[in-house]
């Protein structure tokens, strides 16, 4: 799948997550669970990578086999190093009232791997993978 980097896009990328995360055969739980750190990785893509310019490219590709369930985003917006974000203090950010800046938390809480790869002035790829075997 190929979209625009509009926010309006999110619902169209939600939409194929879970119909492919269904098709999986993933219970209805862990495919909110993989809704919302595609979600915010594609946020991320489209406010960080391409600054809220709505030209910029996010390719979504989906592969599954009963053991693991992977989404790889790739955009050719602005590189980024994910090792530079410390862990989010929760009880400060709850007790400061903060809104956003919890989208790599979030992935890595919710996911069961979550891979970034950045080659700057060319593309950037995150991977996120579910495990869905039997655990």
């Amino acid at each position: 799948m190929r979209v625009k980097s509009k926010t309006e896009n999110l619902s169209v990328i939600r939409d194929f997550v879970s119909e492919n995360a269904l098709n999986a055969g993933i219970p209805m739980t862990k495919v909110e669970d993989i809704m919302l750190a595609v979600d915010e990785a594609c946020t991320n893509i489209i406010k960080h990578a391409y600054k809220l310019s709505p030209e910029g490219e996010i390719k979504i590709s989906i592969n599954y086999n009963k053991e693991k369930f992977t989404i790889t985003i790739i955009d050719y917006g602005k590189s980024f190093q994910p090792e530079t974000v410390p862990l989010p203090d929760l009880q400060k950010y709850y007790r400061e009232h903060k809104v956003g800046g919890l989208g790599i938390y979030l992935m890595k809480s919710l996911m069961d791997d979550v891979k970034y790869t950045s080659v700057p002035g060319k593309y950037n790829k995150v991977l996120l993978s579910k495990n869905i075997g039997e655990s």
